[in-house]
């Protein structure tokens, strides 16, 4: 399961392992917790991937590991957040890209890769729903360790969320936008992650390749 990793995500779950050793070592809990917490939300696309049977492109994984060391350890150990003020942008941006992206291929895996299963529109709209929901989720995330952990997650408050929503919003429909162009034959660079995804998961894209098998005996 790890092991089929990328040798980046490995080596940073070391480092966030030791992180974690160093931190109970100096009874530095609240280090510990933060690096341990990246530690497990770092892990977890594996495990889920891994109880789903799904495979997920190692590259990813190892763009999740880093995201998330940049959002939790980063930005909060070492306050990446008030050192660049670009900070909060660059990762609510970034995460809602992404998460529009796999909300896309969440949906799309449910058509077996239908291209006409459903209309294009409607398909890139529930990605960008997932999206809007997982930046969602984070900010409540944000305000859960805020209050029961003492941390500064959410800055300004009420400012920093609906700053944070604003750019997930905008991100989400970047990644939404991607999926529509791919279903419409233009890739904007995301084509070979989602053909990479239905080659490793044959089985979650059965009309898809029944599809292509028909036009190449044709």
């Amino acid at each position: 399961m790890f092991a089929d990793q990328t040798w980046l995500a490995r080596i940073i779950w070391l480092a966030l392992a030791g992180a974690v050793i160093w931190a109970l070592a100096l009874l530095r809990f609240e280090l510990a917790f933060v690096a341990l917490a990246t530690l497990g939300l770092s892990m977890a696309p594996v495990v889920v991937a891994n109880w789903a049977q799904v495979h997920v492109p190692p590259t990813f994984v190892a763009i999740v590991v880093i995201f998330v060391v940049a959002t939790l350890f980063l930005g909060e150990v070492f306050n990446f957040y008030e050192r660049f003020w670009w900070w909060d942008i660059a990762m609510h941006g970034t995460s809602a890209v992404a998460f529009g992206l796999i909300g896309f291929v969440l949906v799309f895996m449910m058509f077996q890769g239908d291209r006409f299963a459903a209309p294009h529109l409607q398909l890139s709209f529930l990605a960008f729903c997932f999206a809007m929901t997982i930046g969602t989720v984070w900010e409540i995330f944000e305000f859960a360790m805020d209050q029961a952990f003492g941390l500064n997650m959410q800055k300004s408050g009420l400012e920093d969320t609906m700053g944070d929503l604003i750019i997930n919003t905008v991100g989400a429909l970047l990644g939404a936008a991607a999926g529509y162009g791919y279903l419409k034959g233009r890739h904007f660079g995301v084509g070979s992650f989602i053909d990479e995804f239905v080659r490793r998961n044959p089985r979650l894209f059965r009309r898809l390749r029944r599809n292509r098998d028909k036009n190449r005996s044709s």
